[in-house]
């Protein structure tokens, strides 16, 4: 553990740093370091040298000019999970957004900015005050700024797209300290890069949302099935995707989900197919287009009904607690052939953790009219994303799950071109080949936008470019 400011830092520097800083700067002498430097992931065990609690953009520009100045590693933490760990870093900075959490809603525009640091629950809670809405993840604990700048896969994906595609600008701050707005019309080139590209240009602090009317109920579909009818469910539900609406948003989670809560005794344990799905239109109407979803085999439960967007956007916030341990990965599937349904099934019984589980999200609808120069969000064209969640608790049981993980992912290849989701990056092995197989064409231009605003790599502690 580092117990005091790295001799490489001047402490005078420091102490400039922190008289003129309006939040908190936090040294790894202070009280509180242990819990500052503490993210969701458990597996994450880093041990910065400065964690600067940002209170406005004033601060981040100070930030991220001590940084540049004294030649220090930066990290940037925003809202929310983070599962890759590139939030926090050894030796270096901090630059943490999680105290500028404010949401304004304009009505009557439909629109929202947002600061950086807000959850995806933050951001629910004022929309849809006013029945609005913007697609954002599943868990409500997300940070919005990490879930946008990866692009942003959620319930309202086939009807109105990706988090990525609802932003009108961005308020960020670049590494020479120089604060830009980002939009269509502005530093376009900027804006395409951030829309799906990663946040490795600068510090995003603040999105401008377009909104939409969602809710305040919703009719949602949850069925769980048993695993030995899984391939029958699996077969049964493309049929019924491939036609959906946009309006229909659908998951199928494969896993053993031991929750005593909700099934008995007999079967808690053993492995299932979940059906998740949600209509962002009419209730009544949306009811009717999941019933199908109920009735593939014979469910083990059936939890389907209206509720309110904001309970279904937290449906599985107590499923992902801070402090477990996390390793997540994706792909992009180019079909739900049935050859992949046997692997996704084989896979995701073999998980070492009853709390893994391999998914399946289909794409398509509004995420495939956005195009090529106006993000760089890589994934447009592809049908399905598959996702490998291992969670765990045990840190005697990383090497088995993360092993489980990456040995389905590789076996999975053969029915992908090898692009990932930027979200769901496992630890960024391999980075630069990751990216370049995942952005393709676009691979250059995103290399180009580093060069430009980030010609010395100060935003280096997640992917490369």
């Amino acid at each position: 553990m580092t117990e005091s400011t790295p001799p490489s830092l001047p402490e005078d520097a420091v102490q400039d740093l922190t008289e003129r800083f309006h939040g908190e700067v936090v040294l790894p002498e202070d009280e509180g370091y242990d819990d500052a430097r503490a993210v969701w992931n458990g597996m994450i065990d880093k041990y910065p040298a400065i964690i600067a609690y940002c209170s406005g953009t004033a601060d981040v520009i100070s930030a991220v000019n001590f940084a540049r100045e004294h030649d220090l590693l930066v990290a940037v933490r925003s809202g929310g999970h983070n599962v890759a760990g590139s939030a926090v870093c050894d030796d270096g900075i901090v630059i943490d957004l999680s105290e500028m959490n404010g949401v304004w809603v304009d009505p009557d525009e439909r629109t929202a900015w947002v600061q950086a640091g807000a959850t995806l629950g933050d951001l629910d809670y004022e929309t849809q005050a006013f029945g609005l809405a913007t697609p954002l993840g599943v868990v409500s604990d997300t940070g919005v700024a990490g879930l946008t700048l990866g692009g942003g896969v959620g319930h309202l994906r086939n009807k109105y797209g990706l988090s990525c595609d609802n932003l009108a600008s961005v308020d960020i701050v670049t590494a020479d300290g120089e604060y830009l707005t980002p939009s269509e019309d502005e530093n376009e080139d900027l804006f395409w890069g951030i829309r799906g590209g990663g946040g490795t240009v600068g510090v995003v602090t603040g999105f401008e949302f377009d909104l939409h009317p969602v809710g305040p109920e919703v009719a949602t579909g949850l069925v769980f099935y048993p695993g030995h009818d899984a391939g029958e469910v699996l077969r049964a539900f493309r049929e019924i995707e491939d036609s959906a609406p946009d309006e229909l948003t659908t998951l199928v989670s494969a896993g053993v989900f031991p929750e005593e809560e909700l099934f008995s005794a007999d079967v808690v344990d053993e492995f299932k197919i979940a059906i998740l799905g949600m209509y962002a239109d009419s209730p009544e109407e949306g009811e009717k287009v999941i019933e199908p979803l109920r009735e593939l085999a014979d469910p083990l439960a059936d939890f389907s009904g209206r509720m309110p967007y904001t309970e279904f956007q937290q449906l599985f916030d107590e499923d992902y607690p801070d402090g477990m341990r996390y390793y997540w990965n994706s792909l992009y599937l180019e079909s739900l052939s049935g050859d992949v349904i046997d692997c996704v099934i084989e896979w995701a019984d073999a998980a070492p953790s009853p709390l893994s589980t391999v998914d399946v999200w289909p794409l398509g609808g509004a995420i495939t009219d956005v195009g090529f120069n106006e993000s760089a969000f890589p994934g447009r064209e592809v049908p399905h994303l598959l996702g490998v969640e291992a969670n765990w608790e045990d840190a005697e049981q990383d090497e088995a799950n993360i092993s489980w993980a990456r040995e389905c992912l590789d076996d999975m290849q053969q029915f992908s071109d090898g692009s990932v989701y930027l979200n769901f990056p496992g630890f960024f092995e391999d980075s630069d080949e990751m990216l370049e197989t995942t952005f393709g064409d676009a691979y250059d231009r995103l290399v180009a936008l580093k060069n430009q605003y980030d010609p010395t790599n100060l935003f280096s502690s997640s992917q490369k470019y």
